[in-house]
């Protein structure tokens, strides 16, 4: 999946899927990402991250929001964040992509839950691993909340992440909400990691 420079969700009016989704269709129905992680977002996104910035949170929504109004994103019925295990819950001291998630939610009127989605396998950090390591690194590291499940039977789903690198976290995910009844997964994201070769 390539994604341009700038505020844009793969080109969506003039080119809607590149080569590789061409090739290998993902489990998401649509990425929408809101900027390239280059200079100077890859350095804050990293301090919003890993330093406890949450005073960022507004300025990467408003980078997201525009992202999302631009490509006339599609109202879900779900706005779930990538959830984290307890174990790097506790060394960050928050889930970045939930309080993304918290605060977007609340702004557009959307439901969200902590608990609804949950990671049950400690993972090596995907950022650690090779491209083709990461796929096998999240498989069944997620599952929904067992009294839940059925909330989504039928459901659009929009998972929210900070960044997308490979895509596999997200692509796991999607498939776990699929098998579970989700009628369409989507993701959104803050920033996409540019492919090589990409301009």
């Amino acid at each position: 999946m390539h994604l341009p420079a700038g505020l844009s969700n793969w080109r969506w009016r003039t080119q809607p899927r590149c080569g590789n989704c061409l090739k290998i269709p993902p489990p998401l129905a649509r990425c929408i990402a809101a900027l390239d992680y280059s200079f100077p977002w890859d350095g804050l996104l990293q301090h919003y991250k890993f330093h406890q910035a949450i005073e960022l949170r507004e300025t990467l929504l408003e980078r997201l929001e525009q992202a999302l109004d631009e490509a006339q994103a599609e109202r879900p019925d779900w706005l779930l964040a990538v959830p984290l295990t307890p174990e790097r819950l506790r060394e960050r001291g928050y889930n970045q992509s939930f309080e993304l998630a918290r605060s977007l939610a609340r702004r557009r009127k959307l439901q969200c839950e902590p608990d609804l989605l949950l990671r049950v396998r400690h993972t090596a950090q995907q950022a650690s691993l090779t491209l083709k390591e990461r796929a096998a690194n999240v498989k069944r590291a997620f599952a929904l909340e067992p009294r839940r499940a059925g909330d989504l039977r039928g459901a659009h789903v929009a998972l929210l992440d900070d960044v997308m690198t490979s895509g596999e976290t997200l692509f796991e995910i999607a498939r776990v909400l699929r098998q579970a009844g989700a009628a369409q997964v989507q993701a959104w994201v803050v920033a996409r990691t540019p492919q090589a070769g990409s301009d």
